[in-house]
């Protein structure tokens, strides 16, 4: 049986939104899905730390190539070596994508993410790309739009339909 993959992206140096991101990260853990972002901090570590909370999987994939540059939070880290071209590896991993605010590196993960018709699901409450993107296309290569959830319920929500 593979679990279910959830991938949290948002900024390293984000402060403000870590309390939404935690909350996503304890709710994929409860649901007993693997949290992945990209290992570091701010929105990363505080999805992190929720999913660690709650006794969860939680990968990280970090652009370097040392196991030492994770949150601490990480059970499983994977170095890739290959800088920020990682956001494709992110983007990758998930079968869901939920983008919090977000900045450059998220936006390159979001294009990705739709690039290669990943379900997203964007928190247009928490600013950033996440807000700028919600109700628009990237280009016409898809007809769906991402997912825009206006707050954690709605989140869930999307969580639940797109994985259950």
């Amino acid at each position: 049986m593979r679990y279910k993959q959830v991938v949290v992206i948002g900024s390293g140096d984000d402060a403000v939104n870590t309390s939404h991101a935690y909350a996503i990260g304890r709710y994929v853990a409860q649901r007993k899905w693997v949290l992945i972002s990209g290992g570091r901090s701010g929105i990363m570590e505080a999805a992190s730390r929720g999913a660690y909370e709650e006794k969860g999987i939680v990968v990280g994939i970090l652009p370097h190539t040392e196991h030492d540059g994770s949150n601490e939070y990480c059970s499983i880290v994977i170095p890739t070596g290959i800088g920020f071209a990682r956001n494709m590896i992110n983007a990758l991993s998930g079968d869901v994508i939920v983008a919090i605010g977000g900045k450059s590196g998220t936006l390159s993960e979001l294009a990705y993410a739709w690039h290669f018709n990943k379900p997203v699901i964007l928190c247009s409450f928490t600013g950033g790309w996440s807000e700028r993107l919600s109700g628009e296309a990237i280009d016409d290569r898809r007809s769906e739009l991402f997912y825009t959830a206006v707050n954690l319920d709605e989140v869930y929500a999307h969580l639940d339909r797109i994985l259950e």
